[in-house]
């Protein structure tokens, strides 16, 4: 058995409520490379699409207890939802399209934003990380993910709509820092799609870095192909194709969250 006696994960939520950004992209090959590198991590899929459980190869795969959506909506034992992937050292607590009646059903409940959180807290002495891949949305789910969470990692497209929104999600993350979770933080801001070819690339890498500063992480990740076929094959692109330029940003990008935290 490992030594656990000193182990408290770090909760991260990847969010943002705009679509096609990478989060679920990031979340599996970010916690892939961390798990490469003798992390113990787990990926938590909140997301009612499912694409993190099918990205690891688990679609339509149910833990003991269940999927996500038992686990929010039931008392079961937090152990009960945990998966093993082909990665070794990365577990899942899957999701299904259940979980979209959840965002319903939790209106109901007490404390119905702590929800993930009172799943969550009792494995954090199991990982090293945790993290939770958010819907791409401003709702019930997503705000579960950030009352639970310590910090946020936010993926931003490298395109001209880039910031727009983003508003949203600082201010729903001030809202509950205000309100929920007091210590709540922004994990560092992650480029996504990048192409260094073009200007627009250029101009937006640059506003990025003006107005988060040292939150935005150094790794970019570039547009590449391998990213887009490896979740079809159920396979992180890390292990898909691990000499691709996207596999190498997300095993820097793992390397680089390391040293941040080591330093």
């Amino acid at each position: 058995m490992p030594d656990t006696s000193r182990r408290v994960a770090r909760i991260l939520a990847v969010a943002n409520q705009k679509g096609g950004v990478g989060k679920t992209t990031t979340a599996i090959n970010l916690a892939s490379s961390l798990a490469m590198d003798a992390q113990r991590v787990l990926l938590v899929d909140i997301d009612p699409q499912g694409n993190l459980t099918s990205g690891v190869g688990l679609k339509g795969q149910r833990a003991e207890g269940g999927t996500i959506y038992e686990a929010l909506l039931t008392d079961a034992a937090p152990e009960s939802f945990l998966l093993p992937t082909q990665v070794e050292n990365l577990l899942l607590i899957p999701a299904d399209r259940n979980l979209t009646g959840a965002e319903i059903e939790l209106v109901g409940l007490p404390a119905r934003e702590h929800r993930l959180r009172r799943v969550l807290e009792p494995l954090r002495t199991q990982f090293d990380l945790i993290f939770i891949d958010c819907p791409p949305s401003l709702g019930l789910l997503t705000l579960n993910a950030l009352v639970a969470a310590d910090a946020v990692v936010i993926p931003l497209h490298c395109e001209y709509f880039a910031l727009e929104g983003l508003a949203d999600l600082v201010g729903t993350m001030r809202r509950v820092r205000g309100a929920l979770n007091p210590a709540l933080d922004i994990e560092g801001v992650l480029l996504t799609m990048y192409d260094d070819r073009t200007n627009l690339g250029q101009l937006v890498a640059r506003d990025v870095r003006e107005f988060f500063k040292e939150k935005v992480f150094d790794t970019v990740i570039p547009r590449n192909v391998r990213l887009g076929e490896a979740p079809s094959h159920g396979i992180p692109a890390v292990l898909y194709d691990t000499k691709s330029r996207g596999a190498a940003a997300y095993v820097a990008l793992a390397r680089e969250m390391l040293a941040r935290h080591a330093a």
